[in-house]
This record gives C-alpha cells, sequence and structure tokens, in this order.
C-alpha cells in the first residue's frame, strides 16, 4: 500500500509538471502574432542583403500610394462634368426686349432701327441659347469634356469651352451694336445684357457620382508574380518595381488570411515547436538540477520567467517589429541567475531566444544579437547584489549589441554609412530597462518566497535584529558561528560554491542554541557546566533540540528555506559522540537513536562545505596546544569520520574536493591560531 501510494505522488508531480510545460505553451503561442510575417528587412535605395528571394505563391503587385494618386487625378481630370440646358423662347424673348427698346426711344428712330434690329438681335439670341449661355463658371480647361443635357431630353457631349461665358457674351454684345449709331449702342447692349439669362447649369450631384463611380473601378494592383519568379537578387538595390514588388510581398504576409485548416496546422506547428523547446529546459533541468527539478515552486517559477519575457516580445512583435530590441530579453539570464546558478540561466536565456527566433524579423541577426548578450550576461554577472557590477554588466551587454550590429550591418552592405541610428537608440533603452532587475527580483522574492543574493547580502548583516540577539544571548556562539562563516565563505571561493549563501547559512546554523546557551561549551565562560548535573540521555537531547529550536526560530522570524536548510542539516544524522559514549560507558545496550540527531544529511555543495567548517572549528577549540601537525590530524580525521558515516552521500561534492577542502581548512585554522615556523633556540 505504502508503494502504490508514493507512485501516486510521483505520478502527481508529473502531471503537474506536464501540465505547467501544456500550460505555459498554450499561453506563449495565444500571444504570437497571427498573421504570418515577412522575414526580411529592407529599405529603398540599399542593397539587399539577404540571399535570392524567390516568389512563395503567385501574388499581384500592389500599386505604391503615388501611383493611386496619380490615377485618381487623372480620373478626376478626364471625367466628363454633367450640365443640363432649360429652353427659352426665342420669340418671346426677344418680343419683351423689342417693347423695352421702342419705349426708350422715340418713333421714328424706332422705324429706322426694327428691321436691322430683327435681323442681328433675334438671330443672336437663337446662337446663344442653341450653344448655351453658362453664367456659373467651373475650374475646367476649355478642351475639357462635358456632358450636356438638353430640355428635349437629348444628350451631347461637347467641349467646356464651346459654353457661352458672361466674359464671351459681354464681347459678343459689343461686336453685336458696334455698326450702331452711338447715342443708342449702349442703350440697346445694356437692355439686351440685362434681359439674358443662363439657361445652361452645373450638375454638382451628378457629376460627383459620376467621378465617385470611375474612381472605385481603379483597381488596387498592377500584373501578377508567378510562383518561384525570382523577385531580387542578393546585393541589388531595393528601388523602383523590386521595392513595390517587395512591399506587396510584405503586404500580402500581414493581411493573409488562412483558412481554418491551414490555420489549425499552423497554430499546431507553433505548439509543437514550443513544447519541444519547453520540454527541453525540463529535460535539463531533471538531469543536471535535482533539486530544482523536485520542486514544483522553483520550476513555475522558471517557466513563469520565461513565459513572461517570450508574452512581452511578442506582443511588442504584433505591435511594431521595429521596437523588438528594446525588449530586455537578457534580464532573464540574471534573474535565473540570481536564484539559481549561471548555467541554468545561460540554457533558459537560449531556449527562450530560441522560441523568439520564430516571430521575430531577421530571425538569423535576432539569434546571434541575444545569445552573444545573453552569454555575456552571465560571464559578467557575478555578485549581481554589487551595484558597480550591475552597472558593468548593462554596460557590457549594450556595447555587445552595438558591435554585433556593426559586424552585421558592415558584411549586409559593405560599407556602414547609412545604417539606422534609431537601432542603437533602442539598445540604448534596453541596457536602461535591464536596471529594473533589482526591483523585479525583489518581487520574485515575495511572490516566489525565494532568496537571490540580493537578500542574502541583507541578511548577511550582523547589525540584523536576529543576529544581535544571538550575540547578546550566546555571545559565544556568534563568536563561532562567525568564524565558521569566514571558514566557509572561502572553501566556497575555492571550490566554487555559491560563497554568499555559504556565508549567511553559517552565521545562522546555530541560532537554536539561544534557548539554552549555557549548556553549550562556547557560552560556559564561568567554568560552570551545567551537563555535570545532567544524565547523559538528557544532555544529548539538549544538544540535539539546538537544531529543532534554530528551525523554529528562522520559521517565526521568516527566514528563507535555503537557510533553513543549513540550521536543518549542518550535523546530519551523527551522533552527539561525547555524551553518547559517556552513556554506553553506563549502559553498553544504550540505543544509538537517543544521541542522533535528526538529519536529513546535507544534500548540496553548499551544506555540505558548512558541516565540515562547522565540525572542524568547533573541533579546533578542543586543541591544548595547536601546531601545524595536530591541525592536520584534526582536519583529516574529522572530514574521513564524516565520509566513513556517509554524511555526504546525497551531497553533490566530489573526493576531489574533499581534499582541497582539507587544504584550505588547514590553512585557515593556521592563519587563525597564528602558527609560526619554530626557530631553534
Amino acid at each position: 500500500m505504502k508503494v502504490s501510494k508514493n507512485q501516486l505522488y510521483r505520478y502527481q508531480d508529473l502531471v503537474i509538471r506536464l501540465f505547467l510545460i501544456i500550460f505555459c505553451t498554450s499561453t506563449i503561442v495565444y500571444f504570437f502574432p497571427k498573421s504570418d510575417r515577412f522575414k526580411y528587412d529592407y529599405a529603398q535605395g540599399e542593397p539587399w542583403e539577404y540571399e535570392t528571394l524567390y516568389a512563395p505563391f503567385r501574388f499581384a503587385i500592389l500599386k505604391s500610394e503615388e501611383q493611386l494618386e496619380t490615377e485618381k487625378l487623372e480620373i478626376i481630370e478626364q471625367t466628363p462634368r454633367h450640365f443640363y440646358s432649360v429652353d427659352v423662347d426665342v420669340d418671346n424673348l426677344y418680343s419683351i426686349y423689342t417693347d423695352m427698346i421702342q419705349a426708350g426711344i422715340s418713333d421714328s428712330l424706332y422705324d429706322k432701327l426694327s428691321r436691322r434690329l430683327v435681323n442681328d438681335v433675334k438671330p443672336f439670341l437663337t446662337q446663344i441659347y442653341d450653344t448655351g449661355y453658362l453664367e456659373n463658371i467651373q475650374d475646367l480647361k476649355s478642351i475639357h469634356p462635358v456632358v450636356l443635357k438638353q430640355g428635349d431630353g437629348e444628350i451631347k457631349q461637347i467641349t467646356y469651352g464651346d459654353f457661352i461665358t458672361p466674359t464671351l457674351l459681354e464681347q459678343k454684345l459689343a461686336a453685336l451694336f458696334s455698326m450702331y449709331p452711338e447715342t443708342i449702342k449702349g442703350l440697346l447692349n445694356r437692355r439686351l445684357s440685362a434681359l439674358l439669362e443662363p439657361n445652361v447649369f452645373y450638375d454638382q450631384a451628378l457629376t460627383d457620382l459620376t467621378i465617385q463611380n470611375e474612381l472605385e473601378k481603379i483597381l488596387p494592383t498592377r500584373g501578377l508574380i508567378a510562383q518561384n519568379a525570382r523577385i531580387i537578387a542578393q546585393g541589388e538595390i531595393v528601388e523602383g518595381d523590386k521595392l513595390q514588388i517587395l512591399n506587396t510581398l510584405n503586404s500580402t504576409y500581414e493581411s493573409q488570411t488562412w483558412s481554418d485548416s491551414q490555420y489549425n496546422w499552423k497554430l499546431l506547428g507553433y505548439i509543437i515547436l514550443v513544447g519541444m523547446a519547453l520540454t527541453m529546459l525540463l529535460l535539463f533541468i531533471k538531469k543536471y538540477r535535482q533539486e530544482v527539478y523536485q520542486s514544483n515552486k522553483k520550476l513555475f517559477f522558471i517557466y513563469f520567467n520565461v513565459s513572461l519575457f517570450a508574452i512581452l516580445t511578442a506582443t511588442v512583435v504584433k505591435l511594431d517589429a521595429s521596437y523588438v530590441y528594446i525588449v530586455p530579453v537578457c534580464m532573464l539570464p540574471l534573474i535565473i541567475k540570481a536564484f539559481f546558478d549561471a548555467r541554468l540561466g545561460l540554457f533558459s536565456h537560449v531556449i527562450i531566444i530560441f522560441i523568439l527566433s520564430f516571430v521575430v524579423p531577421s530571425s538569423a541577426e535576432y539569434l546571434f544579437l541575444q545569445i552573444m548578450a545573453g552569454i555575456v550576461t552571465i560571464l559578467s554577472g557575478k555578485e549581481i547584489y554589487k551595484r558597480a557590477n550591475l552597472f558593468v554588466t548593462v554596460g557590457q551587454i549594450v556595447l555587445v549589441y552595438f558591435i554585433s550590429y556593426f559586424a552585421f550591418y558592415a558584411v549586409n552592405q559593405g560599407g556602414v554609412i547609412g545604417w539606422e541610428w534609431s537601432r542603437l537608440l533602442f539598445f540604448t533603452l534596453c541596457g536602461l530597462a535591464m536596471l529594473f532587475v533589482w526591483p523585479l527580483i525583489y518581487v520574485f522574492e515575495k511572490l516566489f518566497n525565494l532568496v537571490s543574493d540580493v537578500s542574502l547580502l541583507e541578511l548577511s548583516d550582523t547589525n540584523s535584529k536576529l543576529l544581535k540577539e544571538l550575540s547578546n544571548k550566546a555571545p559565544g556562539t556568534f563568536h563561532h558561528s562567525l568564524n565558521v562563516a569566514n571558514i566557509a565563505e572561502t572553501i566556497a571561493n575555492e571550490v566554487g560554491a555559491n560563497a554568499m549563501l555559504v556565508r549567511v547559512g553559517a552565521l545562522y546554523h546555530d541560532i537554536g542554541k539561544m534557548i539554552n546557551p549555557t549548556y553549550f561549551t562556547e557560552n560556559q565562560g564561568n567554568g560552570i557546566n551545567p551537563h555535570d548535573d545532567l544524565d547523559p540521555e538528557e544532555s544529548a537531547q539538549i544538544i540535539v533540540d539546538h537544531v529543532i529550536n534554530g528551525i523554529e526560530i528562522a520559521k517565526k522570524n521568516n527566514l528563507p528555506d535555503r537557510i533553513i536548510d543549513f540550521i536543518r542539516t549542518h550535523h546530519g544524522d551523527s551522533l552527539v559522540y561525547y555524551f553518547y559514549k559517556k552513556a554506553q560507558s553506563d549502559n553498553p545496550d544504550i540505543s544509538v537513536e537517543d544521541f542522533q540527531y535528526p538529519g536529513p544529511r546535507p544534500y548540496s555543495l553548499e551544506t555540505a562545505i558548512l558541516m565540515i567548517a562547522d565540525s572542524v572549528e568547533a573541533a579546533s577549540k578542543s586543541l591544548k596546544s595547536p601546531s601545524s601537525v595536530a591541525i592536520d590530524k584534526l582536519v583529516e580525521s574529522i572530514i574521513n569520520g564524516q565520509m566513513k558515516n556517509n554524511q555526504f552521500l546525497n551531497a553533490d561534492i566530489t573526493l576531489k574536493q574533499l581534499e582541497a577542502i582539507k587544504v584550505i581548512i588547514k590553512k585557515k585554522l593556521a592563519s587563525m591560531y597564528h602558527l609560526r615556523i619554530e626557530y631553534p633556540e
């Protein structure tokens, strides 16, 4: 029954991890751009820097905005304007005119002019209204075609210059009466000019409708490009028809609509690719970071950050792909390194760059720039809790961006003239955005209850409330913890462990001794030992309880779990050897479990280092005459004993590292006890 329960727990963790991958994959793909992406960057007047481009499918060439505007102007210019005319009764109009003239002059003079007026004015009126008198002048050329709808419904097409305009009418009237007597010439002209009214009018509504209908007939495309036809070769200048064809292909990709079947296949492909990338990350963690793999919280934190930067970049690409380099993707390895290690940070960075290469333009250039920047981030991001280191890291990343872009531009363009200065601005903004890694790390610490080097730096302050309380209640233990911290930190620096984590763990590993400080040798300054009045079993229980008490105090003071691990494991499951031997002398059948620490054994390089440093430092206090030989013997005895008792069985520590640790501790203890060469007397 117990086996099946363990299997159930194992499968439960597996289901959780699979669900995490599926959820992150679906979320990332959901934010991917829905339209396809043209994978090339180009600019008018610059050489085509990629391989020869062939048409991936058959498409029509879109006309440029200038071409469309020119066609619109031509249509507006050439479309006939519509006019309509009304019939005018010339006989009635002439009769009115003659009556006006007769009333204005003498009868004898009118009799002399009547026949002449009949021969001149009446034909003049007929000719004016047959041609068409237009008073409302339009901004048209004289040769512009117009459509005239006459009063009888007949439609004819003429030119705009055929109409009689007020200016032309004035000239015709002057010519008409030029041969008449000066005394009545003005009268005849004025009366006829006042009598004449236009019979042709501009039809604005019909003209606008006609123009609109003609504009709607404009085709947005011109010609076709066959599939696999060569569009542009490498090195050719992007201009003219080639530029328009590239613009057309780019627009086609952006506006391309997929059938349900095509879209589903495309979606499936994205899901498979992203899912594979995230699975590779999980397999890497399982093989090389077992402690992270066993923690669902840590796995969720890593995948949350990968998804966060993937979604952020994909969203920027959807809005405007030219801003993609503003997204501080290199912040991801900094964050992962701050909470875990550099190797995991770099691998996570590579995975997210592979994922983003599906959606960013110029993916080859993007891959190179971001991977180089990620490597620089990992190499220069040591001790990120130091302010100067972060600024140096950001400066190096921006410099790598500049140099890489310069190199790509020189290779593709054959020079450096005309490069995009805005791209350099984007790189700089990306570097500035990376400075927000500090507050982001703080937020993640609170959200996921993790500890970073920044928090470790704060915890290492000996003026903190808990360490001050330790120094007041158990000054000997506090001094012992400082010595252990110095030794452990030196070892960690030499063997490649997390020195800051080891130091903080050492400072807090014995805080449980604050409960009964006088029962521990380092705090017995008055020479009185309370254990003299206790049974060995009781004494051993008090000694063992300092681990349990330390865990309770640490939790009460909200110390991170990574620090509590040092308290829990710094004695492993070893024996309280002194009291065990004392009890055994009285009762050979005494139970070993009564004198054994609860464990567990150290399960990381850092916790193993603390166990060694703690044991050796404490034992070194028992040396009555410290010498190099005595120290060497002590160090060898303690470490070999711990190895014999399998205390390092679960820790990621090698024999080579153990031998190196022995050498380091011997040198450290020798310096602490100020050992010098003994000169002969």
